[in-house]
């Protein structure tokens, strides 16, 4: 074979050591999906056998294959080797890798032959490498074993949550999830992009400088200039000016520009896309403490989105189609930040391709996450090459808009025994690491934006950002984890919350992905191993005893599920975004599912839309009025994103469960840029069966509308709202004769409707889409809503 590259992506043989196990694989993929496929293991989905396979992760396996060459002059570029892996080249080790986040480069020149030559990836056991590791230790660094039941996994870069999470599977898969290539030795090569962009009135200068080797000059096409520069020290640098640049900002604030660069040198070509932006982080102390606040292109940006987490649990499972649709999910519902969470994976280029392209914004933890993490000098080591190579690969990025260097270890220093005893040293501990990765970062680009850790009140700082909402980015917990009730979001006033979540069961057809009938209860022991929060279950059963009469059947339960947690995450986004600018940004937990699972998540397994994703639509609009309860009043609050002010007509009613309403209020306002109040309703204007309904409509005729319910549903004295359902192809007109609550849809095919989860009021029909992922199968609909699924006779 030759030519310049050759891919070495494809099939493979895997075998474990001890000799028990051997079939075909594909690369890039993991070994647990490869035994799948191959029929020697069972689903790791399906029912409880999780439990069953994590023998796998106790044993050392070889993943090889032959390549026939007919040139010898070859380097081995690695991304992805997960993780303690040595690369052997014709029987001669050729690389130790202990890095499943790191780029490798390898020689093979003096290895490589003409003829055939053998390729051997040897993968040590995560758990016996973690538990060496620790052993190794001066003291001891502990992991967060609620989360991980397989232990020591802080011990290894790799994905933390392979060890285990609470809403992930513990199965710490190996394999290598990147590309395997050969690249001829003497051919021109490129190294990452490092872009810098000075912006002024009208115009901004924007500068690249990229690492050449073998050649001695290159060529640069940018925004119709063309620039040769001579290799000087092992770079080419490039200056452009471009006059009335088309921005790049983000979902919702205009286009996503995006402008090619292309960079040559010999024949070898770089291709990549950059967004000319000015982005700033506003930590300005004021009154109450200090701003958490993102200044795009000189325009304050209140942050609308949600926190990743791997797109499946087995990497062999992700494609680039797939993690696309999930982050054109969020674009969908008005998003414009994802936050890459800190116990998952820096995620391929093609995922932050695409962020650029959908106007996402992206909040990059580097991965650490809820353990305690070494400081020895060859951990330190291999953590500075990592965010060097990472910080390198992504700088580029237009989407990108902060790095933060963990995620939640400063609360983890109170969470084991070791370090509550011996607070200063493990204090120091992690200052060191953590000094490690800023001072990598900004060696690597010095125009980052760092942030210390989430949460975090500031640099420096560190005190409770679980409770304290004065200053920096908080996490919210007290909601779920302490059982308060969803009120309790409203008393507090975080400058940002970049977690704060609340779970539900995933929808119908999910759980029947993994199950039987008979396990469909939420005390089965297979429903219960796809919840892996303790006691998750009850604490779904118990909030749903709050708010909602019980449902007696599964079905019901699930869909209930599914209201209250749309309600608990649209309770705490409406009440912070109209707390707008002291509040500028809500990422709720979490977007997306790794396995089928009960979750916070808001998208199911595989891309469907639960219900809290429906409702984020609305709650997440550009343009809203949202209810706010303030002592004996509800305050109706104007909320505008928009660049430009609004005029609003603002309509209140109350409605009892009859449908009869009265008029209580109607207001003009001009919506700014900061929330306003609209009007004040005093609660004792509404009788003991009558909530609120509020509409509003603009000078250009687009309409929306909500409800506030007082008191928890099940005070209400529910009519059974006869609701009609007539069907035109694929759009849905429903109707009622009583007030509907959170009218869902459901089709007996996968795809997604236009709303879901709505209200539906006597002569106010609502009209829905739906969009079947296979349009050529005529869809079949039913309706679910809260008097069928609580009040109605089983």
């Amino acid at each position: 074979m030759g030519g310049s590259s050759i891919t070495l992506n494809g099939i493979w043989r895997l075998s474990d050591t001890a000799g028990d196990y051997e079939c075909t694989m594909s690369l890039p993929g993991d070994g647990i999906t490869g035994l799948y496929q191959a029929g020697l293991i069972a689903d790791p989905y399906w029912g409880r056998n999780e439990y069953d396979l994590r023998w796998i992760s106790e044993r050392d396996w070889v993943i090889s294959r032959e390549i026939d060459l007919d040139r010898t002059d070859w380097f081995l570029e690695a991304q992805g080797l997960d993780t303690v892996v040595r690369v052997l080249w014709n029987g001669t080790e050729v690389l130790s890798a202990q890095n499943a986040f790191r780029r490798y480069r390898v020689d093979l020149c003096d290895i490589a032959k003409t003829g055939v030559n053998t390729i051997e990836l040897h993968f040590r056991s995560a758990v016996d490498a973690g538990a060496e590791a620790q052993a190794a230790l001066p003291f001891c660094v502990p992991h967060h074993a609620e989360c991980s039941p397989i232990p020591n996994g802080n011990m290894l870069r790799k994905v933390q949550c392979d060890f285990g999470w609470d809403w992930n599977i513990a199965l710490a898969p190996f394999g290598v999830t990147g590309d395997l290539t050969l690249v001829q030795a003497q051919a021109p090569r490129f190294g990452d992009l490092y872009v810098t962009q000075a912006h002024r009135d009208g115009a901004v200068t924007v500068t690249i400088d990229v690492p050449v080797d073998g050649a001695t000059e290159a060529t640069a096409t940018f925004c119709d200039q063309i620039q040769t520069a001579k290799v000087q020290n092992g770079s080419a640098h490039f200056s452009f000016d471009v006059i009335n640049p088309e921005l790049w900002w983000p979902n919702g604030f205009g286009p996503a520009n995006l402008h090619p660069i292309c960079i040559a040198a010999g024949t070898t070509t770089l291709h990549r896309k950059i967004g000319l932006r000015q982005i700033e982080l506003l930590t300005t102390p004021d009154a109450e403490g200090s701003r958490f606040a993102l200044r795009i292109n000189g325009t304050e940006i209140f942050a609308k989105g949600a926190n990743w987490i791997p797109a499946d649990a087995l990497a062999g499972l992700i494609t680039e189609t797939k993690t696309r649709a999930l982050l054109q999910s969020a674009a969908d519902v008005h998003m414009n930040m994802i936050r890459v969470w800190g116990g998952g994976r820096y995620e391929p280029d093609s995922f932050y391709t695409a962020c650029d392209e959908l106007g996402l914004l992206v909040w990059q933890d580097f991965m650490f996450s809820c353990n305690l993490y070494p400081s020895t000098p060859d951990f330190l080591t291999e953590v500075h090459a990592e965010v060097v190579d990472v910080v390198g690969r992504l700088q580029h990025h237009a989407s990108i808009a902060l790095w933060c260097g963990d995620n939640e270890l400063v609360g983890a220093l109170g969470w084991f025994p070791q370090s509550r005893a011996d607070r200063d040293r493990y204090l120091v501990n992690y200052d060191r690491t953590n000094r490690t990765i800023e001072q990598a970062l900004l060696a690597t680009d010095p125009a980052a934006i760092w942030w210390p850790s989430s949460p975090c009140p500031g640099v420096l700082n560190f005190g409770d950002s679980w409770h304290d909402d004065g200053a920096g980015d908080m996490h919210f917990w007290s909601v779920w984890h302490e059982g308060k009730d969803f009120d309790h979001y409203r008393d507090i006033k975080p400058r940002f919350c970049s977690e704060f979540g609340f779970q539900s069961y995933p929808s119908l057809p999910v759980i029947e992905t993994f199950t039987t009938p008979s396990d469909r209860n939420i005390a089965a022991p297979v429903l219960e191993s796809h919840q892996k929060n303790a006691g998750g279950n009850a604490r779904i059963a118990e909030t749903m005893f709050r708010y909602f009469r019980w449902p007696e059947r599964f079905a019901d339960f699930v869909w209930l599920s599914q209201v209250q947690q749309g309600l608990a995450i649209k309770t705490a986004v409406t009440q912070w975004r109209g707390l707008k600018p002291h509040c500028m940004g809500t990422l709720y937990w979490q977007l997306n599912d790794t396995w089928p699972v009960c979750s916070w998540a808001s998208l199911d397994y595989g891309g469907g839309w639960k219900l809290l994703h429906y409702m984020a639509r609305e709650f997440y609009a550009p343009v809203t009025v949202v209810a706010m309860p303030d002592g004996d009043d509800i305050v109706l609050r104007a909320v505008n994103d928009r660049a430009h002010p609004v005029n609003l007509t603002v309509t209140a009613r109350a409605v009892d469960m009859s449908g009869t309403s009265r008029a209580l209020k109607v207001s003009d306002i001009c919506a700014g840029k900061n929330a306003q109040d609209v009007m004040r309703l005093p609660k004792a204007d509404l009788t003991r069966n009558e909530i609120v309904h509020f509409a509003w409509v603009d000078d250009d005729g687009i309409f929306g509308h909500d409800h506030f319910a007082p008191e928890p549903y099940k005070s209400y004295d529910l009519r059974d709202p006869c609701l009609s359902l007539t069907v035109s192809g694929n759009e849905l007109t429903i109707t009622s004769e009583n007030p509907a609550f959170f009218v869902t849809a459901e089709a007996d095919q996968p795809g997604r409707f236009s709303a879901n989860a709505v209200f539906v009021l006597p002569g106010q029909p609502a009209r829905l889409q739906f969009s079947p992922d296979c349009p050529e199968k005529p869809a079949q609909f039913t309706l679910r809503d809260l008097y069928s699924a609580t009040c109605a006779q089983a």
